[in-house]
């Protein structure tokens, strides 16, 4: 079996993995992580397969795939939804619509559970609810010595912490257990798609849209050419927890802009997770580069990014399926719990974003990778500049949005790295787990 992609950035090759064993049950994944050890071989462990860093394949190793372990259960008493480490958003948001329940999860519903989750978890409720890994309960691990532990505020404190925010490191989890909330009813969300003429006023909408925060109200802003191949367009997916009436008066000013596509209606909360999914199949080659930037976006800087991007996709028709990606989220929620809470660094006012480039031929790697990591270094100098007084403390990297190897992460882990190693040493002192972000054990 072939992961598609699955090379790192800076070697640029994919990887054969030796062997792939799916399992059905924890004891099995147990066993597998001994005899790789028993044997010296390197594990890797696919969840959705979203990776495209090569974190879930390995070259001649041992890649566990958790595919099989996608079961999700709710109980509607305590309003929680416990899914498998194998399952996707999508099991879990079905599972939880079928009781009118949801549960904050990514925006891409065949996105795997426990990548999202481990290194944090943005979603459309974020605003409302904060992060996946604010909403986790507990977790069944299997760690690196075949034990299997239930990791909660009560349980093994340490690992729960450790697994919320840097959570590739410590084990495999084999199950997730979220705090549920009520949604019974559908939201307004949709597409909204205009000609590059109208980029400054849509960025001025965006900010707006963070500049008179409201929890239940999200967006998303694609560079990207036209699905019919008529050429640049600037996409938003709106989204509104809430009436049709409230939700037409949020974006009034988008569709005062007149789009050309406007597909605003009330819809199932689950539906709105699919929006996303024609930008982000499975296959190809892609550069996938976190950019990071504080509101108010400058509407100059997007104008000149927008420009650039064009030029770089329409000299080869083989990206014509490539974009700039860019979230404009409430982060008050988020914001509030403390730095120390979690192991997630980067609880910060700054936004995420992706430079999102996909092509098919093999020998367009070196190029196209290049440019990606020349557009995300404009990103960070315009960010750089933006952040007042020299904070350097801060940690504006989602690192779930950034690749290993990296040369612009280079304080995943801010203030709590310390803690970190501690946790590394306890639970995985052979760094058997090392694909994602890998935390050293020595200080």
């Amino acid at each position: 079996m072939r992961y598609a992609t699955s090379g790192t950035e800076e070697t640029q090759t994919d990887t054969l993995q030796g062997v792939v064993v799916q399992p059905t049950q924890a004891s099995e994944v147990s066993i597998a992580l001994l005899w790789a050890q028993e044997n010296a071989i390197d594990v890797a462990v696919k969840g959705g397969g979203h990776s495209t860093a090569g974190t879930s394949s390995s070259d001649g190793g041992l890649v566990i795939d958790l595919s099989r372990m996608n079961g999700v259960t709710v109980d509607t008493t305590q309003k929680t939804i416990t899914a498998q480490g194998g399952a996707t958003w999508k099991e879990v948001d079905e599972a939880g619509a079928a009781q009118g329940l949801a549960a904050v999860g990514g925006t891409v519903n065949h996105t795997g559970v426990g990548g999202l989750t481990l290194g944090g978890g943005y979603g459309w409720l974020s605003g409302e609810y904060g992060l996946t890994i604010d909403n986790l309960l507990s977790a069944t691990v299997v760690l690196a010595d075949g034990r299997i532990v239930t990791a909660s505020k009560s349980q093994n404190e340490d690992l729960f912490w450790g697994l919320r925010g840097a959570g590739y490191n410590f084990g495999v989890v084999v199950d997730f257990t979220y705090q549920a909330y009520d949604q019974k009813e559908p939201v307004f969300s949709g597409l909204l798609g205009y000609t590059p003429d109208k980029l400054e006023e849509v960025m001025g909408a965006l900010n707006e849209s963070l500049a008179q925060p409201d929890s239940r109200l999200g967006a998303m802003c694609f560079f990207a050419l036209a699905p019919d191949g008529s050429g640049p367009m600037i996409m938003v997916i709106g989204f509104f927890n809430g009436s049709r009436e409230e939700g037409e008066s949020k974006f009034a000013g988008f569709t005062a802009l007149q789009p050309i596509v406007n597909t605003l209606d009330m819809i199932p909360y689950s539906l709105v997770n699919t929006l996303q999914n024609p930008q982000a199949t499975y296959g190809d080659r892609k550069a996938f580069k976190g950019i990071f930037y504080q509101p108010p976006l400058d509407p100059l800087f997007a104008r000149t990014i927008f420009n650039d991007f064009m030029v770089k996709i329409q000299s080869d028709p083989d990206l014509a399926a490539s974009a700039i990606i860019l979230e404009f989220t409430d982060m008050r929620k988020i914001c509030e719990v403390p730095l120390s809470s979690t192991a997630f660094a980067s609880r910060n006012i700054y936004q995420n974003g992706i430079v999102h480039l996909r092509w098919t031929d093999a020998t367009k790697d070196l190029e196209h990778r290049a440019w990606a990591r020349e557009a995300q270094a404009k990103w960070k100098a315009e960010l750089d500049a933006a952040i007042k007084d020299g904070d350097e403390s801060s940690v504006p990297q989602y690192i779930n949005y950034a690749e290993p190897g990296d040369s612009v992460v280079s304080n995943i882990y801010g203030e709590n790295i310390d803690r970190l190693r501690d946790v590394k040493i306890k639970y995985d002192p052979n760094n058997v787990f090392h694909k994602m972000h890998p935390i050293s054990t020595s200080k």
